[in-house]
């Protein structure tokens, strides 16, 4: 598809969706509240067609997750606050900034690099909220808002185990013959998570409230090490990985994580 084709369908999409906001009953009932959840639910249809490998599905849930981009943004278009150029403009604006290796004379030596980069670039934009995890949504999913958190922390300089060391112990064993297989690490991290899930099942855990309370108390001990490090005159920025490591065990002994 030509890049006029993809524009042309794109606004063939708008027209349709500002004529369903007018004509059909349903549509011009909603808001943004209401509209959400509905947004929530294709983007894990989306997933799981994603998963699933069938190609058709996933156009299919493509297409659903863009109307719902559509909708919101006459949303915003409604009220003066935006319209769909406005979010194309901004994301496209967005993705310059954050990609300094593509697009400015950064240079990376791996995809790692990118996520650290990425993480330090979006600390630095106006309007964000302060601290190691400003603007970390705690309504995320248990396993996602806990890789956030953990992704958040190492970005910040403190990478510490946040699993039981048995846990840890079997899952790096596991990936450790497979590292080369990123299909067979697929299915390894998936087998070990299932099999926690299982063990949670069987002790009458619910996993998703017990991982996002573990995920909550590392959150709360790795503020409390960032404010010891303030309280005692010192920028957590500023200090090297082996100083954020030392503050967060002299932070748990004292009891405030």
């Amino acid at each position: 598809m030509s890049a006029a084709e993809a524009a042309a369908a794109i606004q063939s999409l708008d027209e349709l969706t500002r004529k369903l906001r007018v004509e059909c009953p349903w549509d011009r009932e909603q808001d943004a509240r209401s509209i959400v959840p509905h947004t929530l639910e294709e983007a894990y249809e989306l997933a799981d067609a994603v998963g699933s490998g069938d190609d058709g599905k996933q156009l299919d849930e493509l297409g659903d997750v863009l109307f719902q981009v559509h909708f919101l943004s006459l949303l915003l278009e409604e009220r003066g606050a935006g319209s769909l150029a406005a979010v194309a403009e901004h994301v496209r604006q967005k993705l310059i900034s954050r990609h300094p290796h593509v697009f400015g004379s950064v240079e990376v030596a791996s995809a790692g690099e990118v996520l650290k980069n990425w993480d330090q670039i979006k600390q630095t934009e106006a309007g964000r909220e302060p601290g190691i995890f400003g603007e970390v949504p705690e309504n995320l999913p248990g396993p996602l808002y806990a890789r956030k958190v953990q992704r958040r922390a190492a970005t910040a300089g403190l990478d510490v185990d946040a699993v039981p060391y048995e846990v840890a112990e079997s899952a790096l064993e596991t990936l450790r013959a497979v590292d080369s297989d990123r299909e067979a690490s697929f299915t390894a991290v998936g087998d070990l998570l299932f099999a926690v899930v299982d063990v949670a099942r069987k002790l009458k855990v619910d996993p998703e409230l017990a991982l996002r309370a573990s995920a909550g108390r590392y959150r709360t001990a790795v503020e409390a090490a960032e404010a010891l490090a303030v309280a005692e005159g010192r920028a957590w920025a500023d200090l090297s990985e082996e100083e954020k490591l030392q503050t967060y065990a002299r932070a748990m002994l004292r009891g405030d994580g």
